[in-house]
């Protein structure tokens, strides 16, 4: 079963990259913009192979790692399918209906297979010191291994920084044509950047079982969604809220659905030993 989901993760990077150059090619116009959602979209193929490097590895993160990738590619690639005016071209949506169908066979064989259930507990490989000298093997953690939702909204909150600061990138190119708006673009980016290390503090302390971490990650969450949406909306339009907006929601909605399920496993009590 190993073997077949690595097939899979290659075919869905590889059909992520031909959807995406499909898209480009059959896209009405070639700005900036355009340029650098195709440029981000793309990135994520080298995201699917860390996937398949991480599933031959048996490592634990592989799924929540699918799930954020198999989500925000779908929102990715479908907001390039969507032309600005008139209909989607034939091939495009044809592949992107492939590509959806491919991350969410990705996504209930990661979540719902025993086989890979039982393959993916490994822990990551580091140097440790044994009786014969230093070796790189794998080493458990000395704290609590994290929950899976735990894990979930980890890697899933690490997307929301680079999902603020591609929409950013794209409004530079609307400089041009309004550049009243340089203050608010680079309000946007310094957000971006201070997104990525407020993040990194939340998920800090959610990884030493903190109980207040769950909520300093949700109000990090608002936060972000607060500076984005509107900013997507003002700088970009409709079209950008659609496009770049839907990604950080869907990356959001994904974290908050993981962090309601770590505060409802805390506060349930464990069964008193019989």
């Amino acid at each position: 079963m190993i073997k077949a989901l690595t097939w899979l993760l290659g075919a869905t990077a590889a059909a992520t990259a031909g959807v995406e150059l499909l898209n480009y090619f059959y896209a009405p116009e070639h700005g900036f913009g355009l340029a650098v959602r195709t440029g981000w979209a793309l990135l994520r193929t080298l995201g699917w192979l860390i996937l398949i490097w991480h599933v031959r590895r048996g490592r634990a993160a592989s799924r929540p790692l699918g799930l954020i990738l198999a989500v925000t590619t779908i929102f990715a690639v479908g907001r390039l399918v969507i032309p600005r005016a008139g209909l989607p071209p034939l091939p495009g949506i044809i592949g992107f209906v492939a590509l959806t169908a491919l991350c969410v066979t990705v996504v209930v064989l990661l979540y719902r297979h025993p086989a890979l259930r039982d393959h993916l507990v490994r822990h990551p490989s580091k140097l440790v010191v044994t009786s014969k000298g230093m070796e790189w093997r794998e080493a458990a953690p000395k704290r609590p291994p994290l929950a899976a939702w735990a894990v979930t909204a980890r890697v899933a909150s690490f997307t929301y920084s680079p999902l603020m600061l591609v929409p950013a990138l794209v409004s530079v190119g609307e400089l041009r044509s309004r550049p009243q708006w340089l203050l608010a673009v680079v309000f946007w980016f310094a957000c971006g950047i201070a997104a990525s290390y407020a993040v990194l503090a939340a998920v800090f302390f959610l990884q030493r079982g903190k109980i207040w971490a769950p909520r300093l990650l949700g109000w990090v969450t608002v936060a972000v969604l607060i500076v984005d949406l509107p900013l997507c909306y003002l700088l970009l339009g409709t079209d950008g809220l659609i496009r770049d907006g839907a990604p950080l929601l869907a990356a959001s909605l994904v974290v908050s659905y993981a962090l309601w399920r770590v505060v409802r496993m805390t506060a349930t009590p464990s069964p008193a030993p019989a």
